[in-house]
């Protein structure tokens, strides 16, 4: 068994795996591009749990490491570094003391959904924009044409067949 930590950033990934020694078996900085972390993965055993902590892009990373065979456990960024009480913050320091976490059983996790579940989740947050950002077009429009007066008359919805 060993245990994989990834540090993610917008443009890389730092990536660290140790045995359950402690030693380092390798540490990469993984830059972003399809497939560059299943590549890294590759000689992971099937189920092996890597280490992630929550971040923007923490599902595009996750699909990548169940992709690989691999189980994510995501961690709850605020309290691991709670946890963790370091001074100096570097990448490879993360990495280091996030498989120290998992390796003592203390990690703190967070539950990560199924991919069918993120998936539909995804849709519906994006639909949710898309309507805010429509509502909030029409009362622009709207406040402009009170500026000056304008008044759409004889229609209940202004933006309805009739309206437009």
């Amino acid at each position: 068994m060993q245990y994989f930590a990834l540090d993610v950033h917008k443009r890389y990934i730092w990536a660290r795996v140790e045995r359950p020694d402690g030693v380092l078996v390798r540490e990469k900085k993984v830059v972003h591009r399809r497939g560059a972390l299943r590549e890294f993965l590759a000689g992971a055993e099937p189920g092996s749990r890597v280490a992630v902590e929550t971040v923007g892009n923490w599902c595009r990373v996750t699909y990548e490491v169940e992709e690989a065979g691999c189980t994510p456990q995501l961690v709850a960024a605020g309290k691991g570094k709670l946890m963790l009480v370091a001074q100096n913050k570097t990448d490879r320091l993360d990495c280091r003391g996030l498989i120290r976490l998992q390796r003592a059983g203390t990690l703190p996790v967070v539950w990560v959904p199924p991919r069918e579940l993120r998936d539909i989740r995804e849709l519906v947050r994006a639909r949710m924009v898309l309507v805010r950002q429509r509502t909030q077009l029409k009362n622009r429009i709207l406040a402009t044409l009170g500026k000056y007066g304008l008044v759409v008359e004889g229609v209940s919805d202004a933006f309805g067949v009739r309206g437009r």
